[in-house]
């Protein structure tokens, strides 16, 4: 079938809309925390369950230590910190300019691939990031009373826990890089194609057991894990938060994967970053807020910085 794997990223691009949507519902319910701690929880039986049926097995077999540790490393970076700030950016501005502050992941990958990896960063890498913040820029700023300086139209609190998300994203993503090419370097030689098929769904539930370890270790600290027992009595709120898990961690990730195996890679991550964008009207609807030509125009020049990305 033409054009199925852009087909399948832009569902993907929905099914993320879909979750940022729900996980702002969830967050509010049950507080930030909780929710990523249920949430980690519940993507490991998932992609235990999935494991299993593609591999024989419901955990990561052929794993070495090195894979655990840099995959284990990007859970704690990337779910742990980016995931905790994100979801706190959705308590305090909702999931629109959240996910607008997550197109900051690209940029921030490119930089960490470079000081970590000696990855190149082109010329237009370096354009592509500079019209990305600049459509932030024009989403989250405004003319003072004076009209000769611009102020933040969000908390400050808010935009460091979303810059925080994008952070914890970016370098997430390197290390697991990192990891995932020493489990491919782990399995041994003759062992079914389908485990190496699946190394990335095993890769996601190692992150996601540190992800588990470290927001129970948050929540211990805070002498909190009550919060955890009250979630699981919100019966809305653990609606949201296995609908948050189903199509984040589980259907995104997997169809995500689909789509980068049958459409060029630059062209389905561009397609799949168009969450920003899908979600102004929904969340508008939903929250009964006005939708600015600012707003919209400040969006689409960031999603087109992270184009820039993947297609030049």
């Amino acid at each position: 079938m033409q054009y199925f794997g852009e087909i399948i990223a832009l569902v993907v691009a929905f099914s993320w809309t879909a979750t940022a949507l729900f996980a702002d519902i969830a967050s509010h319910r049950i507080g930030a925390v909780p929710l990523n701690l249920l949430r980690m929880a519940m993507s490991l039986v998932f992609l235990a369950a999935l494991l299993w049926i593609f591999t024989g097995s419901p955990y990561p077999v052929h794993a070495g230590g090195k894979a655990w540790f840099w995959l284990g490393l990007s859970g704690l970076v990337g779910y742990v910190f980016g995931d905790y700030c994100l979801f706190n950016s959705y308590v305090i501005f909702g999931s629109r300019y959240g996910q607008l502050f997550m197109t900051l992941a690209p940029p921030v990958a490119g930089i960490a691939g470079w000081l970590m990896l000696g990855e190149t960063m082109s010329w237009h890498s370096w354009l592509a990031m500079l019209v990305t913040l600049t459509g932030i820029a024009i989403s989250i700023l405004a003319r003072g009373e004076d009209s000769h300086r611009l102020t933040l139209q969000l908390p400050l609190k808010g935009v460091l826990f979303g810059i925080g998300a994008g952070v914890g994203q970016g370098v997430g993503l390197v290390l697991s890089k990192i990891g995932l090419d020493a489990y491919e370097a782990a399995i041994p030689a003759g062992t079914p194609e389908a485990v190496a098929q699946a190394m990335p769904f095993a890769g996601t539930f190692i992150r996601a057991v540190f992800g588990l370890a470290g927001f129970a270790a948050i929540l211990w600290a805070r002498k909190s894990m009550g919060q955890v027992r009250t979630a699981l009595h919100d019966r809305k709120g653990m609606t949201f938060a296995v609908l948050t898990t189903f199509f984040g961690p589980f259907l995104g990730v997997s169809l995500s994967l689909m789509a980068v195996q049958y459409a060029k890679a630059g062209i389905a991550s561009t397609l799949m970053a168009l969450t920003p964008v899908l979600i102004i009207v929904p969340y508008a609807i939903i929250n009964k807020q006005r939708i600015t030509a600012k707003q919209v125009f400040g969006t689409i020049v960031t999603v087109a910085g992270v184009a820039l990305f993947f297609l030049l």
